[in-house]
C-alpha cells in the first residue's frame, strides 16, 4: 500500500515505515502529526484518486537537519560592487507511521 501526499507544496509517494526528508515542518522530535492532504492511495491494485480519498496519513518527527549553503553572488563589473549572500535551508525528517 502506498500513497501519494502534498506536504508544503511538494508531493511524495509514501510507504508504511519509510523515513523521508521534507521541507521544515513546525513541531520537535518524537511529535506525531497527521498529513491531512493525501492525493492518491493504492491498496492491492486499487486506485483511489481525488475527493474519494478517505485515507489519514500518519507520521512521527524524527528531527531537523539543514540543506546545502546556496550562494548567490552579485558583482557589477569595473564598480567595485561585490555583494555575498548565502543560505542554507531547512529539511525535517519524519517516519510514516501509518496509511490508514
Amino acid at each position: 500500500m502506498f500513497a501519494i501526499v502534498k506536504i508544503a507544496g511538494h508531493q511524495y509517494k509514501v510507504e508504511a515505515g519509510q523515513q523521508l526528508y521534507v521541507s521544515h515542518i513546525e513541531g520537535n522530535a518524537g511529535d506525531k502529526i497527521e498529513i491531512p492532504s493525501v492525493l492518491l492511495v493504492s491498496n492491492e491494485g486499487q486506485l483511489t484518486v481525488g475527493k474519494d480519498v478517505t485515507v489519514k496519513v500518519n507520521a512521527e518527527i524524527l528531527g531537523e537537519k539543514q540543506g546545502d549553503k546556496v550562494i548567490a553572488f552579485k558583482m557589477k563589473r569595473r564598480k567595485g560592487f561585490r555583494k555575498k549572500i548565502g543560505h542554507r535551508k531547512l529539511y525535517t525528517k519524519i517516519r510514516i507511521e501509518s496509511i490508514a
